[in-house]
């Protein structure tokens, strides 16, 4: 099956572009636009959690209202991230499902390193399961 990412983003400027090209070099993009940040958040996370997409990209403002709309939707695991540790450590450690990034104070090269650490994750650390389970619970 090929990569499959969700995304959506509030606004669009240098940072978005970046990341919309990268993602589109790498995998089947599903853009959901159109509603406010709640609802496009959501639908995000939903076409994550019924595994429609494999992952799920989110741009707002600062990152933090899309991971917190996105988080409402059961078996959502969205992490905010502002540089490339802590996207792969949010995939490493949590088995985050969705990230979310500052469209206004990320870097937009600084916006692709994490997508692309992130998504480079294959599975997460076996030694980090019990507390994934513990998440996903």
């Amino acid at each position: 099956m090929a990569l499959t990412v969700a995304f959506g983003a509030d606004d669009e400027n240098e940072c978005v572009r970046a990341v919309l090209e990268y993602l589109r070099s790498v995998a089947e993009v599903d853009v959901v636009a159109g509603a406010a940040w709640p609802e496009f958040s959501a639908e995000v996370g939903r076409r994550v959690a019924d595994g429609a997409v494999r992952y799920g990209v989110l741009m707002c403002w600062t990152g933090t209202g899309t991971a917190i709309a996105a988080n409402k939707v059961p078996g959502v695991r969205a992490a905010q991230a502002w540089d490339p540790w802590i996207a792969e450590g949010a995939r490493l450690w949590n088995d985050a499902n969705v990230l979310t990034l500052s469209l206004k104070r990320t870097a937009p090269d600084v916006a692709v390193e994490c997508v692309t650490a992130f998504l480079g994750v294959e599975q997460p650390d076996p030694e980090e399961q019990e507390n994934i389970d513990a998440l996903r619970a």
